[in-house]
């Protein structure tokens, strides 16, 4: 499986990554945790069975969009199918728009029901996940928020790129030329 995400600029990684040190310290499931190189803050926008070139030409395009300024408006959580502790994203039109691109990018040549319905245009929620974990309510209860930093006020979304679940590489998916 190929991922599409956003990586955040330089201010808002180290944000980001302050929050998954303190969840940490906290003794709480935080991204801090996964030591891959490949681990780095982002939003991630679709996946899909494989990059084909069609999708490619589609997201260079979307790739020459960005810098895309963006706004955090607070922490959310998820509990289905993992408990996800995330600064949430504002879906502004820019943001939605982008969006929409990648998802018709990856559906126009990907097979019938690969794609993750939670990615849809209309039910994707934009975050950057902070700490995750199988435990059902591993968020509930507690007083998370007054743990974390506070997010930046204005992000920019900076680079798109590519991680392969089988191979662990990673890809930024360049702007066309033009």
């Amino acid at each position: 499986m190929r991922t599409v995400e956003l990586l955040l600029d330089e201010a808002a990684e180290l944000a980001v990554r302050e929050a998954w040190r303190r969840l940490a310290d906290a003794g709480l499931p935080s991204q801090a945790r996964h030591r891959s190189p490949t681990n780095s803050p982002h939003l991630t926008l679709a996946t899909c069975p494989e990059l084909t070139a069609p999708i490619r030409w589609e997201l260079a395009e979307v790739a020459a969009a960005l810098p895309l300024p963006v706004r955090f408006t607070g922490v959310v959580r998820f509990e289905r199918p993992t408990s996800v502790l995330a600064w949430s994203l504002e879906l502004d039109a820019g943001l939605a728009g982008l969006h929409r691109r990648v998802w018709e990018a990856v559906a126009s040549d990907s097979p019938p029901g690969t794609l993750n319905p939670f990615h849809a245009p209309g039910r994707w929620s934009p975050h950057v996940t902070l700490g995750r974990t199988r435990r059902p309510g591993a968020f509930a209860g507690r007083r998370v928020p007054e743990l974390l930093p506070a997010p930046p006020l204005s992000v920019r979304l900076t680079t798109l790129r590519s991680f392969d679940t089988e191979t662990g590489a990673l890809e930024v998916l360049e702007p066309t030329d033009g």
